[in-house]
């Protein structure tokens, strides 16, 4: 990994409290993703599931954790299983983790080799009740590709049928929604990079540039400052490409007048980053886009604002419409009868800003959380409002990450990354 070692007590921590909220007599279990294959030879890289990464810190493929905190086997009561490692592989691949460095990486003394699995499992789960199954049960998950995990699951529940099956995933969306101060840090560090990368570009952006050149100045910058790219993938919108919420394509030329809309963040250490600015490609804003990128930020502003322990979720969002409608009016994008007569389920303002403002954010860019249960102190939110105008050939969208405090404001990772007109315009034309 091109990242520096982390401090393993955040995931001796992370393991301590998922067990206490385990059932008394059970064991949970957790499997590494897949590695994917692309065709003949040639696999997607390689990506760690980020639960088990969350309770062990191991960045490695064909690894399996398994938890029983009751094990009558105090040498049982947290197991990492990994292939091992040869000198066949140290030559073409790198050497895999010892079990020294298991050890160092995880906090967890007991390391089998994978070839043990088997065995060792059988014997554990002779001795529990219940056994935890890891699923993605996360609002946004949506695919059809069967992962390693469902596999192990599914195979899990054939094998051993007597057995109570429970979810881990209620206890990781809490337990994964509130940052340590380690993954704060490691957080900081992924939106310091972004926020090089987008110093960087400042200076490069001019007319006549392609969107895959800036997408190109960003990943220079990631790379060399540890990060394995984008956390995400990265949405260089100029133009009505703006109107595109999840534009991609990033291969038009950047057109003197226009505006850039950047959708993009660094990820550091498996954790996320998430930053949006709209610029001017000319380096200078028109009259009209300073007063609806005046707009966004001045909603932004006000939202972050709201962002303090006890805020729910749901409400929130209400309060940003009314505060997004507000403006749309003084735009002159939206009038008195379109908000009498407005649909309650889609409001006005939904014409012009149609997606919502905030979003865990931490080792998935779309971080668990229960959206339902009131915001507490160290989740991460990003903050995200935008004013689309296809009509008049742009989108603005402005966007940080931001820590809740037990008081008063948030604290934004992103607060040293440009983002008043004035600033970008100087730096832009400097």
């Amino acid at each position: 990994m091109k990242y520096q070692l982390i401090d393993n007590q955040l995931f001796i921590k992370n393991r301590k409290n998922f067990m206490a909220q385990m059932k008394s007599n059970s064991l949970a279990v957790f499997n590494s993703n897949d590695v994917y294959p692309i065709g003949a030879d040639s696999t997607i890289p390689f990506q760690q599931d980020r639960n088990i990464f969350y309770l062990s810190g191991v960045d490695q493929e064909d690894s399996i954790l398994v938890l029983f905190p009751d094990c009558p086997n105090p040498k049982h009561r947290e197991i990492l299983f990994l292939t091992e490692t040869n000198d066949h592989i140290a030559v073409w691949e790198g050497e895999k983790l010892t079990k020294e460095k298991a050890l160092e990486t995880s906090g967890i003394k007991t390391v089998y080799w994978l070839q043990d699995f088997d065995k060792i499992f059988k014997e554990v789960m002779a001795q529990c009740e219940t056994v935890y199954i890891n699923t993605n049960e996360h609002y946004r998950a949506n695919t059809d590709t069967q992962t390693r995990e469902d596999r192990f699951n599914k195979k899990l529940k054939e094998q051993y049928p007597a057995h109570s099956v429970a979810k881990s995933n209620p206890i990781l969306q809490r337990l994964r929604s509130v940052k340590d101060k380690i993954e704060l840090d490691i957080m900081q560090q992924a939106c310091n990079i972004t926020e090089k990368g987008f110093r960087r570009l400042l200076n490069f952006v001019k007319p006549g540039v392609m969107e895959y050149e800036i997408e190109a100045e960003l990943m220079h910058e990631f790379l060399r400052n540890r990060s394995r790219g984008f956390a995400y993938t990265p949405i260089v919108a100029s133009g009505n490409n703006a109107n595109v919420l999840h534009y991609i394509h990033n291969n038009q030329e950047c057109q003197a007048g226009d505006l850039i809309l950047l959708d993009v963040g660094a990820e550091y250490a498996n954790y996320s980053s998430d930053m949006t600015r709209t610029i001017p490609v000319s380096g200078k804003f028109n009259d009209r886009q300073k007063a609806v990128y005046n707009s966004v930020n001045h909603v932004k502003k006000e939202a972050e604002k709201m962002l303090v322990p006890g805020t729910i979720w749901a409400e929130y969002h209400v309060e940003v419409g009314k505060l997004m409608t507000s403006e749309l009016l003084k735009l002159g994008l939206l009038d008195k009868a379109d908000v009498q007569n407005e649909n309650p389920d889609w409001p006005a303002y939904k014409k012009y800003f149609m997606h919502g403002t905030s979003h865990h954010i931490g080792l998935d860019t779309h971080d668990y959380g229960l959206l339902h249960e009131p915001m507490t102190a160290n989740m991460v939110f990003t903050v995200e409002p935008g004013i689309y105008i296809p009509k008049e050939g742009f989108g603005i969208r402005l966007e940080d990450d931001l820590v809740i405090q037990e008081s008063g404001a948030p604290k934004n990772l992103m607060g040293n990354i440009p983002i008043e007109i004035e600033e970008i315009e100087d730096i832009m034309n400097s």
